[in-house]
């Protein structure tokens, strides 16, 4: 993993802030980065694995009429996991990423590749859309790096 989630680790604890996760894509990799650090409990709280439209309902809130009119893969639901993340865990701080990693799934509106970030820091959520080419695993790779590379840099 090319990310390395130390200065944003040491942005979270000089605040005394926790961190959550939402993820659909990445399927993890985002926490699993972030605790791959020792001593990240002290500022990593909880990650969401929500790779399914229902998950991202039933553990974070995100309304199922909100993914029917804009797609699991849309800035809205972005948004509103990362906001359900923060919502549904004691964290101060969350991102959140959906997208299509491939090699299938894709569509002209939304071809493999796409990843939309939500980011919440101190009530303000922003996002942003990605495209990264490669294969699923790079995708992945990239999607990790940016989540944490952008948040460190809000946090800044």
């Amino acid at each position: 993993m090319t990310a390395a989630p130390g200065p944003l680790a040491d942005l979270l604890q000089k605040r005394g802030w926790m961190m959550a996760t939402a993820e659909s894509c990445t399927g993890g990799l985002i926490a699993g980065a972030c605790t791959d650090l020792a001593g990240s409990s002290n500022w990593f709280e909880r990650g969401f694995v929500t790779y399914s439209n229902e998950a991202k309902t039933e553990l974070l809130g995100v309304d199922a009429a909100l993914i029917a009119q804009h797609g699991a893969v849309s800035e809205p639901v972005a948004r509103a996991m990362a906001e359900g993340a923060l919502a549904h865990s004691r964290a101060q701080v969350a991102v959140a990423v959906t997208g299509v990693a491939g090699p299938s799934g894709g569509s002209p509106d939304k071809p493999v590749g796409l990843v939309w970030f939500g980011w919440c820091v101190q009530g303000r959520t922003t996002s942003q859309a990605q495209h990264f080419g490669g294969d699923r695993a790079a995708v992945r790779a990239a999607t990790v790096q940016h989540a944490l590379q952008r948040l460190t840099e809000l946090l800044r």
